[in-house]
């Protein structure tokens, strides 16, 4: 049987991290058994979903480069077939109308409730043999109940959480299309993965509790039933239930904050399923070794720091090119255009290894394209009256010296020798001086890609 998995977002909201992990496993399971990968748009809660939210979805998943092979589908557009079934089920005795107000249900919870009872519908419009209906009252429009067998247990046996069983006198007859005719979430579901071939559903385990309804209902069709793996919660760093404050935000918030799509893949990868004590790893390695016997039961803790280190490896990585395009663009949405600057390329190569986002990396090397902000602590510990005389000597020096990273290496060297100095004595004033701060990669290597011209530029503010 070919493998057929699926992600199915609701569109009322972004796509979240909890929800790209989730895509990413379905998608990794597929790609590792050569099956497909179906992409389907959940979209029945029509005062919910908005035509934004299905865009930031499909954006979050074209960034994260996982390609769906069929669909999106929506739901809503399914809609006259999702009826069609419904008036099958109807006919075949699997549902039935049912005609109690909304006044009746809460009545009948809120009793049910002051006993000790667990609410629930109590199957008083359920037909059965040698039972009286109740006489239909006028003008109500009548939900419709699928007819949920009244004993023994749904199992079934959970890809990740284990053998899972629960016994059908805790399910009532839930609504499966509304007063209005419209299907439900749990009916569409079930009809989509029945004629979309689904054979693992794979999703969070917030939906648990639907699986012995939705199983009941795929048997009531003749269905075949897909295997399940429900994923446990992601928590945030400090353990609590992942919120916006800590990762529960759009995946293409990432994108802004300066994370790279591989690199947040890598770290889903490994965010609750793991291969040994690998860390990092390319994803066609990822779906070669991926299965979902070493998915852990357990809630999965986000972690900030771990996922800016392996940002920081994939930064390193990357090619300075594809590096240089996006760094350009982050600068450019600051105003600072670096055509004409120092080379980009070079000043990334430089910079990279400090950086833990493209954030950071853009940040960082400002100051090679506009003018530098001028850290005051560090002009007040470095450029003492007691040094500005050598600085302006050195400075006279550099305008005849040959501007390689070695020649500058060896002014600042003799500077340090003839003055019987520390080399920080020396290369830190400078280094305030040239970049406006006391942190930098090495001065030598800084001056050399800033240019003759601007190095000698910004030390004569200081040295007139």
């Amino acid at each position: 049987m070919t493998v057929r998995t699926r992600f199915a977002p609701s569109p009322t909201g972004f796509l979240h991290i909890g929800g790209a992990r989730t895509a990413l496993f379905s998608w990794a399971y597929a790609r590792k058994h050569k099956g497909q990968f179906i992409l389907r748009i959940e979209d029945t809660d029509v005062a919910r979903s908005t035509p934004e939210a299905v865009e930031a979805i499909l954006d979050g998943m074209s960034w994260l480069g996982l390609d769906w092979d069929e669909g999106p589908f929506y739901q809503m557009q399914r809609m006259d077939r999702y009826k069609e079934i419904i008036q099958k089920m109807l006919a075949e005795g699997h549902a039935y109308l049912c005609y109690s107000s909304k006044e009746e249900l809460d009545a009948l919870r809120e009793c049910q409730m002051q006993e000790g009872a667990k609410p629930r519908y109590d199957g008083r419009w359920r037909p059965e043999e040698g039972k009286a209906l109740p006489e239909v009252p006028a003008g109500v429009q009548p939900v419709v109940r699928f007819k949920n067998p009244k004993t023994g247990l749904v199992e079934w046996s959970d890809m990740v959480k284990g053998h899972i069983a629960i016994s059908n006198e805790e399910l009532d007859d839930l609504i499966i299309a509304r007063g209005d005719g419209t299907p439900t979430y749990n009916f569409c579901v079930v009809v989509d993965d029945w004629e979309m071939g689904i054979t693992q559903v794979i999703r969070g385990d917030d939906h648990v509790n639907n699986t012995p309804r939705q199983i009941n209902m795929l048997k009531a069709l003749g269905a075949t039933i897909p295997q399940y793996a429900h994923l446990s919660m992601i928590l945030g760093d400090d353990g609590q239930k992942l919120s916006k404050r800590h990762g529960a935000v759009s995946v293409m918030q990432y994108d802004e904050d300066g994370y790279l799509p591989e690199a947040v893949l890598n770290y889903l990868a490994r965010l609750g399923w793991s291969h040994g004590d690998d860390e990092i790893f390319i994803m066609e390695q990822f779906c070669e070794w991926f299965d979902l016997d070493h998915i852990t039961p357990s809630a999965a803790q986000f972690n900030t720091e771990k996922l800016n280190w392996v940002n920081a490896h994939y930064i390193k990585q990357a090619d300075l090119n594809v590096l240089a395009a996006d760094i350009q663009k982050r600068l450019l949405a600051k105003g600072i255009k670096t055509d004409g600057g120092p080379d980009l390329n070079g000043v990334i190569a430089l910079y990279r290894d400090r950086a833990n986002t493209l954030n950071d990396l853009a940040a960082s090397i400002e100051y090679f394209y506009s003018q530098p902000a001028l850290d005051a602590a560090a002009a007040e510990k470095h450029l003492t009256p007691d040094i500005m005389p050598i600085m302006k000597a050195m400075l006279d020096e550099l305008t005849v010296t040959e501007w390689t990273v070695e020649a500058l290496h060896h002014v600042i060297e003799q500077t340090v020798v003839k003055n019987e100095l520390k080399f920080p004595n020396v290369a830190m004033p400078l280094r305030v001086m040239v970049t406006g701060g006391g942190q930098s990669p090495s001065v030598d290597a800084v001056m050399q890609l800033l240019g003759k011209e601007e190095t000698l530029k910004r030390m004569s503010v200081f040295c007139a």
